[in-house]
């Protein structure tokens, strides 16, 4: 049977110019792969099934292309997978370009936002016949088997004579060895490694890719979704298994591999084997984490480093503990400085921290010290992003009962907090905070920690034009200007404020108009493309 995989995206990817291809001749992006579909497209083919994977990242199959291969090879089955409520609009429009060109294909939506609203996505988006609650392989496998007739597929919402119909819950999956290792190599593009901050920083360029070594996070923050996505369970692939796909991706040439676990620091007898299993098999790739700070597996961090482990992000979110409580964190600030202390000393190389603002409940002095505690915090890279509330987490839950947003009618938006809590801060407060927060911030750093400094920028430095590392630097200080840097127009093109806010406004927007709006949203995509080629072009100072 043949399966089309579309990795629909927000966008906010930035391709590389073409004359940076890899040597392979795929074009370069910066961010993360699709290793959703990718994953679904190995165990496809591994059942016998043909698979072809899109991902909107790349510019040579935009969604016009897309839409004439599905009509040319009429594809059984069209999978369209996304993260998160701002893919969702960009998810719609595709769907229904699609059943404009082909009304027998089926179509399937996959992925966490299409997961915890499933129901509500089926009512809303009839063009879909499908929508895929939870872990996927087993699901797709069961799915292509039972077109006809899918009511024995668990994990299914579909519909049948204009009823809406939600199959039993899949039990959720221990056993994640038995899966083969992700398709990465069908995909005709490359990705490279980038730390996105106000310029997007690039940290190698070696071959990039992820790697999922477990699922789930236990702990109850008000924000996130994960834990009720995975059940609250957290599920883990064997440390052998994870070495032989290193092992596997080293022979293929890939240097640079994330880990999108929720939660790696879990498990110290794993992750020990994990790290003694890569250095015994002498695998040199540079790999990084995401991880609480108050992990019992400190004391690996030394090993970690041994094995080539470059960065470890924590989620730290404020410098103040009353928020943190407020956030249901569970966690100290005196264990967040042990945490980040512990893994400088240990070696790791980019030690990465993030941070909320605009948070109910906080004060200006809250987010004065938010600021005043990461200046003082050993953190080589930052980012502090205004809080915002998605559906399916513990915090919109409180805000359905406090009135402050209505499910029936609000359940495919999100909002940033500040903009309908009135125990948050007024959105310039918040900014203008923000702005004098990393200013401080700055100076200390380059006041306090200059070596670690020095060492962070001789590495963006390898990359990157030296103006633009200078201007990373002075930005903050510089104030309002018109015109826009080289820098400013690449950063624009991957994680720029106006980007995000538009995209957040266009959950918003009313079905009828979204076509539109997404058309002049391509256009002026295409136009910072078009600037970011040609500055790339320009001579360099």
């Amino acid at each position: 049977m043949r399966v089309f995989l579309i990795h629909i995206r927000d966008p906010q990817f930035y391709a590389l110019p073409a004359a940076t291809r890899a040597k392979n001749g795929n074009i370069r992006v910066m961010g993360f792969p699709p290793i959703g579909i990718m994953s679904l497209s190995a165990v496809l083919k591994e059942a016998g099934h043909e698979c072809v994977m899109f991902d909107q990242a790349n510019p040579e199959t935009p969604n016009e292309v897309i839409i004439e291969e599905i009509r040319r090879q009429r594809p059984h089955l069209v999978g369209m997978s996304f993260l998160s409520t701002t893919s969702y609009p960009y998810a719609k429009i595709m769907a229904r370009q699609i059943r404009a060109v082909d009304s027998t294909v089926r179509l399937a939506f996959g992925g966490v936002f299409a997961s915890l609203n499933a129901g509500l996505v089926k009512m809303q988006c009839p063009e879909v016949d499908f929508v895929c609650r939870g872990d996927g392989e087993q699901l797709i496998l069961d799915l292509v088997s039972n077109l006809d007739n899918p009511e024995g597929v668990l994990g299914l919402t579909w519909a049948k004579e204009g009823r809406v119909i939600n199959n039993p819950n899949r039990e959720t999956e221990r056993h994640l060895d038995q899966w083969p290792f992700p398709d990465r190599e069908s995909l005709p593009l490359d990705f490279i490694e980038s730390m996105p901050l106000d310029v997007p920083a690039v940290l190698s360029m070696e071959r990039f890719t992820t790697m999922q070594t477990s699922r789930g996070c236990p702990w109850p923050c008000v924000f996130c979704d994960i834990p009720i996505f995975n059940d609250g369970k957290w599920r883990f692939r064997s440390a052998e298994h994870v070495v032989k796909e290193f092992k596997y991706l080293q022979e293929l040439g890939y240097g640079a591999v994330y880990f999108v676990d929720d939660h790696f620091l879990l498990k110290a007898k794993r992750i020990e084997a994990i790290c003694q299993g890569l250095i015994d098999e002498k695998i040199t790739i540079e790999w990084g984490v995401e991880g609480r700070v108050d992990s019992v597996c400190q004391h690996l961090f030394p090993i970690m480093a041994k094995a080539h482990c470059r960065t470890i992000m924590f989620g730290i979110e404020s410098g103040s503990q009353k928020i943190l409580d407020r956030l249901k964190k569970e966690q100290t600030l005196e264990e967040v400085e042990s945490a980040v202390t512990t893994a400088k000393k240990a070696g790791i190389e980019i030690v990465h921290g993030f941070f909320v603002v605009g948070s109910p409940g906080e004060t200006v002095e809250d987010m004065r010290a938010t600021f005043d505690f990461a200046s003082r915090l050993r953190l080589d890279t930052f980012g502090f992003n205004r809080l915002c509330v998605y559906r399916g987490t513990p915090l919109w839950k409180e805000y359905v009962e406090r009135g402050l947003v209505n499910d029936a009618a609000d359940w495919y938006k999100y909002f940033k907090c500040s903009e309908i809590d009135p125990t948050c801060l007024p959105g310039p407060v918040i900014n203008d905070e923000r702005t004098a927060g990393l200013r401080r911030l700055f100076v200390y750093k380059l006041t306090h920690y200059p070596i670690q400094i020095l060492t962070l920028l001789r590495r963006f430095l390898r990359f990157m034009p030296l103006r633009d590392v200078l201007y990373l630097i002075v930005k903050p200080f510089l104030g309002k200007k018109k015109g826009q840097t080289k820098a400013e127009v690449m950063s624009r093109a991957v994680e720029h404020g106006a980007l995000k806010d538009a995209a957040a406004q266009l959950t918003m927007v009313d079905d009828d108009v979204l076509e539109r709006v997404i058309e002049e949203s391509k256009a002026e995509r295409l136009r910072i493309q078009q600037e970011a080629e040609r500055a790339a072009a320009a001579p360099r100072a």
